[in-house]
């Protein structure tokens, strides 16, 4: 991580000087959901219906689960790892103008609305690379499922009334060493985790004689447990059963395949909604965040996060790290494992897991290099999540922000927070489903915040304007979260008003005021330096943003019943 700190004069002087960009080829978009198991057809076990035209996409996934092994044959048929990489087609020594920022903030941007009557309004996206190939990744999926209701009275499960209710995923990955590791991710890991969790309802459903009149349900932490072994069992495979298949196929080029996804290494943040309690389930391996927005009476926003950052500098975590490696004084060392790594739970990452003598083995028969000099008692680093559980509360408009540590090193979660409930001000006719009046606005949402309504105008907010959110009163301590270093390095002054309006997409609203909001020419200069140049300044980029609230339309759409 780079901390050097220069000014916006000092930033178009390099610029000038000769630092290129590039312009990705029209239409050329990163391969996000190329092996998803989208089911489109009315007539299909599971159903996903289109969404509102006026978003232009269909809700990416879905995921049918007919039993515990269904997940794992969807494993089996991933196929290779992809990612795309940024076309290097032409070549300039000016800085980008303010339109054409614009568009490369917009580039891989794209918003979801999910009008089920389930508690999900919309969900905004936005990737902004800074390596060539972006090393971050992300998925989604929804399950639709009646395991919430499965009766022991076979009598009960034939009825026409029985209900069914949604899962929701959303993850982020962070990958880091390579884009290997998070790309394996964005194919498995929501289908081990689903698979799991599926698993705790058949085993609920098996035992001794239960009330036949009310649902058998899992309990929490029968969930909470089967979302770590998820989690596990995928990095299982990723970092151990991969040994076993290269040492079969014994080729470097097999090894090479096989091996990728350990050398290199990737956070992972997951989130669960099961719209039928309304309990919303993050999963943090790594320094990804995850932060809730709620609306108070008062019409301000309080941000609460719903994850801990997971590095060596973390008190926590070098608290776990030392109890687990007693007599290692550098197993953290300047806030990283062995004094390199800073993520303390990560996907991947086999040096900080394998064996010196596998290590070995893997250098001598393929490839690689030496094993961490103080690498004494593997593993150091692990992919088991911290999970917690929050209810959201629909009726009340709450939203999530997940995003990777990019972001989060330009702003605070009360920036976010209040930064989503200003962009919230502008658009609230946007989380409309489709059905609503034009310029109505939901009743979630405090109508004194949402006076400028479909008619207000985007721009600059005014000088002395502050955001609608609760600031703490005592900042000192963070809760493991670590401050905002890339103000500091860019010499960013405090203050709200150096925030904008200008974009539909809430996630991308968020990159463009981390990048400099209101100064167009910080965010034209962080935008035009190109790979690998712009890794010292500014990180990859992956954000998500999750609007809950009910919804506009009178019913749920009609979608066939899939017995589970």
């Amino acid at each position: 991580m780079y901390l050097r700190q220069f000014s916006v004069a000092a930033l178009v002087s390099v610029i000038a000087s000769g630092v290129w960009y590039y312009r990705a080829t029209p239409g050329h978009q990163a391969d996000l959901i190329s092996n998803s198991t989208a089911v489109n057809s009315p007539q299909s076990p599971l159903y996903i219906p289109p969404i509102s035209p006026s978003v232009g996409h269909e809700f990416p996934n879905s995921l049918k689960v007919d039993d515990e092994e269904s997940c794992v044959r969807e494993l089996a048929s991933a196929g290779p790892i992809t990612k795309s990489a940024e076309v290097q087609s032409s070549q300039q020594h000016t800085m980008l103008t303010a339109e054409e920022a614009t568009q490369k903030l917009r580039r891989l941007e794209k918003s979801y609305k999910v009008p089920r009557g389930r508690g999900v309004l919309r969900y905004d996206i936005v990737q902004l690379p800074s390596n060539n190939p972006i090393e971050d990744d992300h998925a989604e999926k929804l399950v639709e499922t009646s395991h919430d209701l499965r009766l022991s009275n076979e009598a009960a499960k034939e009825t026409s009334a029985r209900e069914t209710s949604d899962w929701m995923f959303w993850a982020i990955f962070d990958g880091h060493a390579g884009w290997t590791t998070s790309a394996r991710l964005r194919q498995v890991l929501i289908p081990f985790v689903t698979r799991e969790i599926s698993g705790t309802y058949n085993i609920t459903t098996k035992r001794g004689p239960v009330d036949t009149s009310q649902p058998t349900l899992p309990s929490p932490e029968s969930i909470d447990s089967a979302i770590r072994q998820g989690f596990l069992r995928c990095d299982h495979e990723i970092v151990n059963e991969s040994i076993i298949k290269a040492q079969k196929a014994n080729t470097k080029s097999a090894a090479a395949n096989l091996l990728g996804p350990a050398l290199s290494g990737s956070c992972a943040l997951l989130s669960f909604y099961d719209s039928r309690s309304n309990d919303f389930r993050v999963a943090c391996t790594g320094d990804s965040r995850a932060v809730l927005g709620r609306q108070g009476p008062n019409g301000l926003w309080t941000a609460q996060p719903l994850s801990e950052d997971q590095t060596g500098g973390t008190p926590s975590e070098m608290a776990r790290l030392r109890a687990e490696h007693p007599g290692e004084p550098n197993v953290v060392s300047h806030g990283r494992i062995l004094g390199n790594l800073e993520p303390s739970r990560a996907f991947g990452d086999a040096h900080y897991k394998w064996s010196k003598d596998i290590q070995d083995m893997v250098k001598k028969n393929w490839f690689g290099r030496s094993s961490p000099a103080l690498l004494k008692t593997p593993p150091y680093v692990t992919a088991e999540p911290v999970v917690t559980t929050t209810k959201i509360v629909p009726e009340k408009g709450d939203f999530v922000v997940l995003a990777t540590d990019g972001l989060w090193e330009m702003l605070t979660n009360e920036e976010v927070v209040g930064l989503v409930g200003k962009w919230l001000e502008k658009n609230p006719v946007n989380l409309s489903s489709g059905s609503a009046a034009a310029g109505s606005t939901p009743t979630s949402w405090t109508p004194s915040f949402l006076g400028g309504g479909s008619g207000s105008k985007s721009g600059p907010i005014k000088i002395g304007t502050a955001l609608p959110v609760t600031r703490p009163q005592d900042e000192s301590g963070k809760g493991g979260q670590r401050d905002t270093i890339r103000q500091q390095q860019w010499n960013i002054r405090a203050g709200d008003e150096r925030f904008v309006v200008e974009d539909n997409n809430a996630a991308t609203h968020l990159v463009r005021n981390a990048l400099g909001g209101r100064d167009r020419d910080m965010v034209c200069g962080l935008l035009t330096l190109s790979s690998p140049f712009s890794r010292r300044y500014r990180d990859d980029l992956t954000v998500e943003v999750i609007f809950f609230g009910q919804d506009f339309e009178s019913s749920t759409p009609s979608i066939a019943k899939s017995k589970l």
